[in-house]
C-alpha cells in the first residue's frame, strides 16, 4: 500500500506541475479517484465488509509495530522540515525564483508528496479514508487564519494537529465515538474558532 502510495503521488505532483490547477483540485481529483477504484476492487474480491473499518479508522486496529513506524516517519519528517523549511518556504512562494536560487525544486517537492503518502497511508487505519482528507486541510486552514508569519503558522497547524488527536482519542474512548471523525470535529470547530478571531481582529 506505501508503495502504491508513493507512486500515485508522485505521479499527483507530476500532473500538478503540467497543470495549471491549484494543488487543492488535483489533490481532490486523485483522492476521489483513488477511493473509487480501492471500493471498486474491495466490492469484487468480496471483502468489503472485511475492509469497511479502513473508511472511517479503528484505533483499536493499530499494531505495536505501526506505532513504531509512526514514531519513525515522524523523526524523518521533522529532520526534512528542520533542512528545507527556508527552501519549501520559497518554493510554495514562487517556483520560478526558487530555481534561480539555485534550489533543487522538484527533488525538494517530489520527497515532500511522497512524505506525505507515507503518513497518510500509515494514518489511514487510525482516521479513516473518509476523512483523513480533512485531517490534511483543516489544521493548516486554522492556522492561516490566525497566523502572523510562516513559523506561526507551521506552530499552529502542529499544536492544532495534536490538540485534536490527542482530545479527539480521549473522547471516542469515554463517549463510544468513532476516533476518527471525533478528530475531526474538533478540527472542524477549532477552524470555526480561528475564523470568528480572524473576523474580530479584522473588524478592529
Amino acid at each position: 500500500m506505501i508503495i502504491f502510495a508513493i507512486g500515485f503521488a508522485l505521479l499527483l505532483n507530476y500532473v500538478k506541475n503540467k497543470t495549471t490547477y491549484g494543488a487543492d483540485t488535483i489533490i481532490s481529483v486523485f483522492s476521489s479517484i483513488a477511493i473509487a477504484i480501492g471500493l471498486a476492487i474491495l466490492a469484487q474480491a468480496g471483502n468489503f465488509n472485511g475492509y469497511s473499518s479502513y473508511l472511517v479508522g479503528d484505533i483499536l486496529s493499530i499494531t505495536d509495530t505501526e506505532i513504531i513506524y509512526v514514531f519513525l516517519i515522524a523523526i524523518v519528517v521533522l529532520v526534512f522540515w528542520y533542512f528545507t523549511f527556508n527552501k519549501l518556504h520559497l518554493i510554495s512562494i514562487n517556483t520560478t525564483l526558487a530555481k534561480s536560487k539555485g534550489v533543487k525544486t522538484k527533488k525538494i517537492d517530489n520527497i515532500f508528496v511522497v512524505l506525505i503518502a507515507i503518513v497518510v497511508m500509515i494514518s489511514i487505519r487510525w482516521i479513516g479514508i473518509l476523512l483523513i482528507n480533512s485531517l490534511l486541510i483543516l489544521p493548516a486552514a486554522s492556522s492561516r487564519n490566525i497566523a502572523k508569519d510562516m513559523r506561526w503558522y507551521h506552530l499552529y497547524a502542529i499544536i492544532f494537529s495534536l490538540f485534536s488527536g490527542v482530545a479527539g482519542l480521549i473522547i471516542s474512548y469515554y463517549y463510544n465515538i468513532p476516533t476518527g471523525p471525533m478528530i475531526v470535529i474538533l478540527s472542524g470547530a477549532i477552524y470555526f474558532i480561528t475564523l470568528g478571531i480572524k473576523g474580530k481582529v479584522k473588524g478592529k
